[in-house]
């Protein structure tokens, strides 16, 4: 880390400290050269993969678009904002997990699916109608249809 001060290369870090809840690490610094000291603020730097989208243009992934297609989905229904977020978390860091620096929309339509089938069934099925334009109502009931006959009967959102 250079010396804000004197420019020099070499400084020593005296204290380190976790703050925003752990997100971040403040570090007290002194120059061993002028003797000043400053303070640094490290953050890991976590760069999402940019989208894909059909037509094939790119764009940055944006993931208040991501909530706001999801919350779209889950309007009125049983899930808190908790499990909406942990959500978009995991679909954040599955993103970043593939490694690369960009992800076709399709790709990340079947992340945000997963995530809402696991969520709930009503909204998965609202963003499925839409992600996979289904033309009629034969083809809401073979995904509901799949739905039943995937999971037990009683589980939360039901179709």
């Amino acid at each position: 880390m250079y010396c804000p001060f004197c420019g020099a290369q070499d400084t020593k870090v005296i204290d380190s400290r976790l703050v925003a809840d752990g997100g971040q690490v403040r570090r007290r610094r002194e120059c061993l050269s002028c003797t000043e000291r400053f303070t640094t603020f490290e953050t890991a730097e976590l760069v999402m993969p940019r989208v894909i989208k059909s037509d094939g243009t790119r764009e940055p992934f944006d993931e208040n678009k991501l909530r706001a297609g999801m919350q779209r989905a889950l309007e009125k229904r049983p899930v808190s904002v908790e499990d909406l977020e942990a959500a978009i978390s995991r679909i954040c860091h599955r993103l970043r997990a593939t490694g690369e620096r960009e992800v076709p929309a399709r790709e990340m339509g079947e992340f945000v699916m997963e995530a809402l089938q696991e969520l709930d069934d009503v909204a998965y099925v609202r963003f499925a109608s839409v992600y996979r334009s289904f033309q009629d109502i034969s083809e809401f009931a073979a995904e509901v249809d799949r739905l039943r006959g995937g999971k037990k009967s009683g589980k939360k959102g039901d179709a």
